[in-house]
């Protein structure tokens, strides 16, 4: 594969409701994660470690933090063809929607995409966390002489109901699909998916919205064969299969949908452990991200276990453990800081500034003294008081608050909330 045979499609997302209160400013692939990433950054990535440099991105939801992050972040030499493009949902006289779903919001591109010499499409999402060599990817893709290959993965019953579902025959060809097929289907959606996968009970393979087209065939079906439909998934795909060369390219490293806060939290939370699924410490497969001017950390009296701490960081805390601290956090003396992820702040703010607010009883930016944190999730530009207690967990009922939402027992304190002294939750 060469880097001029491919583009790749990132799709922006929806409006990410699943994921609110952290979609309420901003879209999901803007979403922070491991304390210093965007979640954009994940496919973006991926595509440079697999000598992809020509990529689009597709944006209509909350998209100008993603579209900012995007601007400042990816500008390649001059000497490279390589380019990150914003396609942002546009009124013309030809569309006068929005992006009504996967397959429409490439369609309203295409007129942008195919002034480009290319041969392969590659669609990704723009919200999954996985490293993947797209190369070999593609590299199979036409070996296989396919019109259309499905990134699939092996998945156990509980989650199969939550994804498209196909089966294969002896050559990876897809003869059959379903979206999100209910329970009581499953036994009919039985995969051979190796003696691995098998030993975990991961029997059904499941689509991971990973797609690569020739580039005649993508144009065929979104122009001409399937001008109104909306959605890969539902409707291009299961009809491909009859028509088309579908194979499937079975992956088994890691990979989760970030589709909800439980499983958001869980993905951020594992990048503590010692050996974790998703590996940030990787030289040929790095995560890029803004370049940022920070200072180091600066840790005083805290006892820190299985933790990551970005850059520009201050804590007088007394304990941090099994979280994840995003850039220029604050943490005051002694707060207890435990299986919680910080996003941390866009700014710092002066002697001044906090001299002015504390007459005014406004707490710093950050995490006051004596705090006590537990499952919880703050986003960016948040003050805590001082004597702040949560405790998130199981315990609590699902709920919304001006400052806070709970989703299942993980407290989110909302962007740019003011918690006040000695603050805890009745509920």
């Amino acid at each position: 594969m060469t880097s001029k045979q491919v583009v790749a499609v990132i799709l922006g997302g929806g409006a990410g409701s699943r994921l609110y209160p952290l979609t309420a400013t901003r879209s999901k692939p803007a979403v922070p994660i491991a304390g210093k990433y965007r979640l954009v950054d994940i496919p973006i990535s991926n595509c440079i470690n697999s000598n992809i440099n020509r990529m689009f991105v597709l944006t209509q939801y909350n998209s100008a933090s993603l579209n900012k992050h995007i601007k400042n972040t990816y500008q390649f030499s001059g000497f490279s063809s390589g380019f990150v493009d914003i396609l942002a949902a546009e009124q013309t006289p030809d569309s006068l929607g929005w992006f009504q779903g996967t397959a429409d919001a490439v369609r309203q591109s295409l007129k942008h995409i195919e002034k480009n010499d290319f041969e392969y499409v590659l669609i990704l999402s723009g919200d999954q966390l996985y490293q993947m060599d797209f190369a070999e990817m593609i590299d199979n893709h036409k070996a296989a002489g396919a019109d259309i290959t499905i990134a699939t993965i092996p998945v156990g019953a509980s989650e199969a109901t939550e994804f498209g579902i196909l089966k294969t025959d002896e050559h990876n060809s897809i003869t059959s699909f379903i979206e999100k097929p209910a329970a009581e289907l499953l036994p009919n959606w039985v995969s051979d998916t190796g003696e691995a996968m098998q030993s975990m009970q991961r029997n059904y393979l499941a689509s991971m919205g990973i797609y690569i087209f020739s580039r005649k065939v993508l144009f065929g079906l979104l122009d001409e064969e399937k001008k109104d439909a909306t959605d890969f998934g539902k409707e291009i795909i299961p009809d491909a299969i009859n028509k088309y060369k579908v194979i499937s390219y079975q992956y088994g490293g890691y990979w989760t949908d970030i589709g909800n806060i439980y499983s958001f939290f869980e993905a951020n939370l594992a990048l503590t452990m010692d050996i974790p699924p998703f590996n940030l410490f990787d030289n040929n497969r790095m995560i890029f991200t803004r370049a940022r001017m920070l200072p180091p950390a600066k840790i005083s009296g805290t006892t820190v276990k299985q933790t990551l701490i970005a850059e520009g960081t201050i804590s007088h805390a007394a304990s941090i453990t099994n979280s994840v601290i995003g850039i220029r956090s604050r943490i005051g003396a002694g707060s207890v800081i435990e299986s919680c992820y910080v996003m941390g702040n866009d700014y710092y703010e002066t002697i001044e500034e906090i001299a002015h607010n504390f007459e005014h009883g406004i707490p710093k930016v950050g995490i006051g003294d004596n705090c006590d944190l537990k499952n919880v999730i703050v986003d960016k530009n948040c003050r805590i008081g001082n004597n702040v207690k949560i405790n998130g967990g199981k315990h609590l009922p699902d709920a919304d608050h001006s400052l806070f939402t709970i989703k299942d027992g993980i407290v989110v304190i909302k962007k740019g909330a003011t918690i006040p002294d000695g603050f805890e939750p009745i509920l």
